[in-house]
């Protein structure tokens, strides 16, 4: 994704700041039956918790915040229980900083697809040419008739991930046959974008109006989408990604209110979707997998996508390195936002594993 933060941006977010071998042979895991703390939807208060009292190692934990600051960190949290045991910002970014979410809130869309599902407004089996229209793509009408909701949040559209010379292009001469939809899987950022206007045509609301009514208000988020070129970004602060992931362990609801009710739609985005990338569910990466694949490229790699984090874990990841993990066997939520920490990738890097690898040492799971 290209994501610019302009000074034109900076003024907008200003205002708005006021996602075979078949499935994994890995035993289910059990959450722990400890009540979740949800913060107030308005306001900054959030209880917190101490290492010490969870029985962390405080030493490995000051070594991660060298070690984070040293990968161009701006802000990390850790929750548990829904309460806070880090938060540690770096450089001059701060609480009310805001940033972008990049791919990280492609899993935000995907509960928002599954609440209009519940609201009926449409069908995940639906073929996308109903809401986008007929021609959206370059296909002949038969092959564009086979693409679905569901192939766009499974990676399974069949078009074109290579087209230049901008692969993220939402025209429809951008957007052509490579093969049928749910043939492929390919990491492709085009089809996903135009989920924005399914769930426009749907609802009849702007994307940030229905996202911000059916999601963000109801949780206490802050932010708003920004259109940067042909993506849909989101910009927040950290602490909204928390809740967001907050909400994800909580399968959906936000202590005893729904925001998305529908639990089959919810197990189903975070488990796997297709029998290509087995550790890719509803726009949301998943842990403890029999095999991975990553972005822009076509191979199947071996074992789990994070070998250092634990098996349950599912994930909203963006390029450049902005994290939501989540884990519910240790009712762990764990957020991270800043500059790239290496190379710059989408999604998947290898500071998923290194980062994991420090938590291991520190949370002893």
């Amino acid at each position: 994704m290209k994501e610019r933060l302009t000074p034109f941006f900076i003024f907008l977010l200003i205002i708005f700041s006021a996602c075979t071998k078949s499935d994994p042979v890995t035993p289910p895991v059990t959450p722990p039956t400890t009540t979740l703390y949800f913060p107030p939807t308005s306001g900054t208060t959030w209880e917190t918790t101490t290492p010490t009292s969870l029985g962390w190692n405080e030493t490995e934990l000051n070594n991660l915040y060298t070690y984070l600051q040293q990968k161009n960190t701006k802000a990390f949290i850790i929750l548990k229980n829904g309460k806070i045991v880090a938060e540690k910002y770096f450089g001059t970014f701060t609480p009310d900083s805001l940033w972008y979410w990049a791919s990280a809130g492609k899993t935000m869309t995907g509960m928002l697809v599954g609440i209009a599902q519940k609201e009926g407004l449409l069908s995940i089996n639906d073929k996308s040419s109903k809401f986008l229209g007929n021609g959206w793509t370059s296909l002949p009408v038969a092959k564009e008739d086979l693409i679905t909701i569901k192939n766009q949040l499974t990676m399974t559209t069949g078009l074109d991930d290579n087209v230049q010379p901008d692969n993220d292009c939402t025209s429809p001469a951008c957007l052509q046959y490579k093969a049928d939809a749910g043939n492929r899987w390919a990491y492709h950022n085009a089809p996903y974008t135009l989920l924005d206007k399914v769930v426009e045509a749907a609802s009849g609301k702007t994307y940030n109006a229905y996202f911000q009514e059916k999601i963000r208000d109801r949780i206490g988020m802050n932010g708003a989408w920004i259109k940067t070129g042909f993506n849909n970004v989101y910009y927040s602060n950290p602490r909204s990604m928390a809740r967001f992931g907050l909400l994800m362990l909580n399968k959906g609801k936000w202590d005893q209110t729904s925001i998305l009710s529908d639990s089959t739609y919810f197990n189903a985005q975070t488990n796997t979707s297709q029998n290509f990338n087995l550790s890719y569910g509803y726009l949301t990466w998943l842990n403890g997998k029999a095999s991975h694949m990553l972005p822009t490229l076509q191979a199947v790699f071996p074992g789990f996508m994070t070998p250092n984090a634990p098996s349950d874990m599912y994930a909203a990841l963006g390029k450049n390195d902005q994290k939501v993990y989540v884990v519910p066997s240790q009712q762990l939520v764990v957020i991270r936002m800043g500059d790239s920490a290496g190379n710059v990738q989408l999604a998947v890097s290898s500071f998923d594993n290194e980062l994991w690898g420090y938590l291991k040492t520190i949370i002893k799971y």
